[in-house]
């Protein structure tokens, strides 16, 4: 195996911006697919995609993959709760609500891995600041929600709690990186592919099923899922690691600062959607909690008498 030499410290904070641009851009690149595709048949191509780039940078590189089955046990359940649910999720989601609201969903992703690496993995402890930034990322999500479900409860609603079960499943699966696989000794490119290529082979093999309907593929749809597929779910991932190894999960997860911004921009820019007052207002309050779980914020401590 050719051996890879650490990335510099520009290098990481460029890797770590070209993924929030990436991944912001991905909830246009779904919404874009959708036209001509159902939510299976793009959370199938992007999988396939990511994986053919992945596979293709780890022969060019020569990457070492896992030698063992406790490793590929853990990196196929990753495949289940990192990509296929999620990506899922995200795509039947975004038929019924805007592909910048999805984006301002998915920045709930850090509050979602306090909680699991917290209560579910016991891998982290958490002052009483960050469990206070829980419950203000709680409210945020409400207030973004309760708009539209104080009537009734609709397809936009049932769509926003599927978009926090695709972050909670963020959540779980990065807890369960550090508490199962923290030690692997895989470089970014080989742990990405071990679990995007688990992922992309069960999604063939469901493809009897996912490919009934037949897709219409003209030329927007397929850019967008060729660019959700390699750069999304292949290049982007990598870059993610490297980040997440370099910095931390707490450094490297404010990549959510930036891809809601990108991917409501592009939202309004491309797609002509609107927002109404209480999503902006809701994402502020999400980004609250969030500072307050990493502890960017901290809460004053009592004056002891």
């Amino acid at each position: 195996m050719a051996s890879t030499p650490a990335p510099s410290p520009i290098s990481i904070t460029v890797q770590f911006v070209l993924t929030g641009i990436v991944w912001g851009s991905s909830f246009l690149f779904i919404a874009v697919a959708l036209t001509g595709m159902t939510p299976a048949q793009v959370a199938g191509g992007r999988l396939l995609f990511g994986a053919l780039a992945l596979a293709a940078i780890v022969a060019i590189r020569r990457e070492r993959l896992p030698r063992t089955l406790r490793v590929w046990a853990h990196l196929c359940v990753l495949s289940v709760s990192f990509c296929v649910v999620p990506f899922l999720l995200f795509a039947w989601a975004e038929q019924h609500v805007s592909s910048g609201l999805a984006s301002i969903f998915n920045a709930t992703t850090p509050i979602m891995t306090a909680v699991m690496a917290w209560a579910v993995f016991r891998v982290e402890k958490l002052r009483v600041g960050q469990l206070v930034g829980i419950g203000v990322g709680i409210a945020g999500v409400a207030i973004i929600i309760a708009p539209g479900a104080v009537g009734e409860v609709g397809d936009s609603t049932v769509a926003q709690l599927a978009l926090l079960g695709a972050t909670a499943c963020y959540g779980f699966s990065l807890a369960y990186m550090r508490r199962f696989l923290g030690d692997s000794g895989l470089s970014g490119v080989a742990f990405a592919f071990g679990y995007i290529a688990p992922a992309a082979a069960l999604m063939v093999l469901l493809s009897p099923f996912i490919l009934a309907e037949p897709p219409r593929l003209d030329l927007p749809v397929v850019a967008s899922i060729v660019a959700l597929g390699v750069l999304g779910t292949g290049v982007a991932y990598v870059w993610n690691q490297n980040t997440l190894r370099a910095w931390g999960p707490t450094r490297a997860s404010t990549v959510t600062y930036i891809t809601p911004v990108v991917g409501v921009a592009l939202g309004i820019i491309v797609l002509g959607e609107t927002i109404s007052w209480n999503e902006p207002v809701g994402a502020a309050v999400v980004f609250l909690g969030i500072l307050l779980v990493q502890q960017r914020i901290r809460l004053p401590r009592r004056a002891h008498v």
